[in-house]
């Protein structure tokens, strides 16, 4: 059977896509660092351009990126300290509280299981025992036991300190060269297809950019709404965790659940020892996770986000699994402005598709 030249050239660029895509999938722990360099490159260079642009030449684009750089480690690094002063605080409520809690959660479940015959007991001198012995550790004590999971768990800790250092160091040659390695990309199109590309690019880089402008936007307003909630019900902590919550949203449903997890914790060591005090904190948790969550969901990323995208509910859920599956925490990170690139891909096939002789017969 004879090949027409159109259907050759559709089974060669099949075969290059399902090799690319065997090879991205075999290298994907190796690729992890690059890919998330090249998003916070492409996030970044804006920045770095309108640096260099507003010195007009007066300073190398060197000192622009350096400059660019540093202010993103910073401004991670301070999101990842948001960690500290609850850590600092919480341990020594719950080494303080936890039995008292305990004995209060015991007095509270066990008539309500023995209505159903079902006996159960919460051990409040083990419960004690256990935070005596693990929450009143000295610093000796907290080193050894990081030193021996850093030995059982060598390959994580190696992997976790080189993505630390490589990611950084590829982000800085990106933005460096980032307009060459475009350059050279844009080389590698056949030149018939670069008017297609080209409009292809433009309208990823215009989702892309949406994507991100309504996702900080967001997150913005929910860190200021957890922050002001929390604060009105009294919690000692509610700047760090709302601030926190509302930037960890950036990392779809893992980043809400973290931060729910944290505003109970606290709430409950820190109001456990008043009357009601149980109550007060999972009323607090209730209302301001709960109303935050709606208030995201059906008005904010619709808005700021969803509606500039056109992400499917479904889709987000399938692109969050998937692109997890393939990268793990970092393709969770990566698969919503991903899948934005692919929805373009998509709709302009399918515009392509409704245009040819094959669908209109």
């Amino acid at each position: 059977m004879q090949l027409t030249p159109t259907q050759k050239s559709f089974a060669a660029w099949s075969l290059l896509c399902a090799f690319l895509g065997t090879a991205l999938w075999w290298l994907a722990p190796v690729l992890t660092p690059f890919v998330v360099a090249c998003v916070l490159a492409y996030a970044l260079t804006p920045l770095v351009d309108w640096i260099d642009n507003l010195a007009r030449g007066r300073i190398p684009r060197l000192l622009a990126v350096v400059v660019v750089e540093l202010l993103f480690i910073l401004a991670a690094l301070g999101i990842v300290l948001l960690i500290v002063p609850i850590l600092v605080k919480e341990l020594p409520l719950m080494r303080e509280q936890l039995p008292v809690l305990m004995d209060t959660v015991n007095a509270a479940v066990k008539p309500w299981f023995k209505q159903w015959g079902i006996r159960v007991t919460l051990d409040g001198a083990s419960i004690k025992a256990f935070a005596v012995k693990y929450l009143s550790a000295n610093v000796d004590d907290a080193l050894t036991s990081v030193l021996a999971s850093l030995k059982i768990g060598g390959s994580v800790a190696f992997a976790l300190i080189g993505n630390a250092i490589l990611i950084p160091v590829a982000l800085f040659y990106l933005l460096m060269d980032w307009s060459r390695f475009m350059t050279q990309l844009h080389a590698l199109i056949p030149p018939r297809l670069h008017a297609t590309c080209d409009r292809f690019l433009a309208d990823a880089d215009a989702v892309l950019g949406q994507y991100l402008r309504g996702q900080l936007l967001v997150m913005l307003l929910l860190s200021l709404y957890y922050s002001i909630g929390l604060a009105l019900f009294g919690l000692d902590l509610a700047w760090p965790i709302g601030i926190f919550t509302g930037l960890a949203v950036f990392v779809p449903y893992l980043g809400f659940g973290l931060g729910l997890v944290l505003a109970t914790l606290a709430g409950l060591l820190e109001f456990s020892s008043v009357a009601g005090g149980v109550t007060h904190a999972l009323l607090m948790v209730a209302v301001v996770y709960g109303s935050g969550q709606i208030i995201e969901g059906f008005f904010l990323t619709p808005r700021l986000v969803g509606e500039r995208i056109g992400l499917h509910p479904l889709a987000v859920i399938f692109a969050l699994l998937a692109f997890g599956q393939l990268f793990g925490f970092v393709g969770v990170l990566v698969a919503l402005p991903v899948s934005a690139v692919l929805l373009v891909a998509m709709r302009r096939a399918k515009a392509t598709y409704h245009a040819s002789q094959l669908y209109q017969g």
